[in-house]
């Protein structure tokens, strides 16, 4: 393959996991109130890292990477403890959260097979599950212009902006196909933008305060702070994400027609683990593979790493150049709301997807998908309901994402691994 395709089809990818890469900043940023030099540096070093642990998944070491063409980005599944944990314990408490998750599944990673057992697809779709409800009003938050006090917020503008980026959204989804269907929701966000700039609802002075280049640091946010509560929650979420990038692992493996083992597994994982720490040190967040990139491959045909490498370097050198992570800045409110409902409808059908065959298969599945589900959103919406709880106690009741998959592997136990009706828990 020569360069010119290589680096046309590492743009492609680029684009498909774009959308999902900046997303995530902007919604923590947004929530933790952070200026707008914050979140341009948020956004750049997010897109960096993103980069980096591609490259250290794409590169297959003795210790580390899978060697199979996979692209990484934030995992959706964070975004709720990291913005409950910031709100809660301060911004040092994430990155100690997200830096000491990183190494656990550093050193895990060699028997984190053994414990996949534990996260079967009820488990992990309760999980999946939860977390798109529980983003799902902040997404309607923005809809209606972000802040529920301010005298616009539902107005018309706001209302008509929103509902049109979402129909671009669904228009490009129904009648596109292939590449440009897995980037509806980039382009959703730049017509979106477009619309908002014909109707001067456009603030351009991010990018301009913004420098052409900087120099990322450690601990631009400040430095880590190590609690209890935070990294168990960290640790939870990393699981599940892992439990998610293994279906992705032996997916690649079937379409590259490259048989993958138990050691090849543990380098992806320890490749995941690493990307975190290195996140946590430089203040980013933990990173998982993306699937959209995954149908990418399989559209393409190409299998080449060559690619991946290429993606990986472009995302690295974008997170070089703040003026490139200012533009999603001006991105309107109502039109990320948008694109946040589709993304996090998108979560919750993933989970109704893995749910659903474990549902019919017996009615103990109903059970334990009801009450993790239930808990899980419960304390989600109303986290007040077990503030008098002991401290020992409050840990696992703290947080909705916590609750639900606490409550989950425990009835999965219950019901699917012990007595008489104890079942082979990888086919639950």
């Amino acid at each position: 393959m020569n360069n010119f395709k290589a680096t046309t089809l590492g743009i492609q990818h680029l684009l498909a996991m774009y959308a999902g890469a900046i997303l995530v900043p902007l919604i923590i940023g947004g929530a933790l109130g952070f200026d707008s030099a914050q979140m341009t540096y948020l956004v750049a070093i997010d897109i960096l890292m993103c980069g980096v642990a591609t490259l250290l998944q794409v590169w297959q070491g003795k210790a580390i990477g899978i060697g199979l063409p996979v692209v990484l980005g934030c995992t959706f599944t964070a975004l709720t403890p990291i913005i409950s944990i910031g709100s809660t314990q301060g911004i040092g408490a994430i990155y100690g959260a997200v830096i000491a998750s990183g190494a656990i599944i550093v050193i895990i990673s060699g028997f984190f097979g053994k414990l996949v057992k534990f996260f079967p697809p009820i488990v992990t779709g309760c999980v999946v599950t939860i977390i798109g409800i529980s983003l799902l009003p902040s997404a309607m938050t923005n809809m209606g212009g972000g802040d529920v006090t301010a005298a616009d917020f539902g107005s018309t503008v706001n209302l008509t902006l929103a509902f049109a980026t979402l129909l671009v959204i669904v228009l490009i989804y129904r009648f596109a196909t292939g590449f440009m269907r897995s980037i509806s929701i980039l382009l959703g966000l730049v017509i979106g933008t477009v619309i908002a700039i014909v109707m001067g609802r456009v603030d351009f002075s991010p990018v301009a305060d913004a420098s052409w280049f900087h120099m990322v640091q450690p601990f631009y946010f400040g430095k880590p702070e190590f609690h209890l509560e935070p990294i168990i929650t960290m640790t939870l979420v990393a699981m599940v994400s892992l439990v998610e990038s293994t279906g992705v692992y032996h997916a690649l493996s079937d379409i590259c027609k490259k048989p993958i083992n138990s050691k090849d597994l543990a380098r992806g994982y320890r490749a995941e683990g690493l990307a975190s720490i290195i996140g946590g040190i430089f203040n980013a967040f933990p990173y998982t593979t993306y699937s959209q990139n995954v149908g990418l491959v399989q559209i393409t045909g190409v299998k080449e790493r060559k690619v991946i490498f290429i993606t990986g370097g472009m995302l690295v050198l974008l997170g070089f150049l703040p003026k490139v992570a200012a533009l999603t800045q001006i991105i309107p409110t109502p039109v990320l709301g948008a694109a946040m409902l589709a993304m996090f409808g998108t979560v919750i059908t993933q989970g109704m997807k893995m749910l659903t065959p474990e549902i019919i298969k017996s009615t103990e599945n109903a059970m334990i998908v009801a009450c993790a589900v239930g808990l899980g959103v419960g304390v989600s919406v109303v986290p007040s309901v077990f503030q008098f709880l002991p401290n020992t106690l409050s840990i696992l009741f703290a947080n909705g994402i916590v609750t639900g998959s606490v409550t989950a592997i425990l009835l999965n136990m219950l019901f699917n691994m012990t007595g008489s009706k104890k079942k082979d828990p990888m086919h639950n």
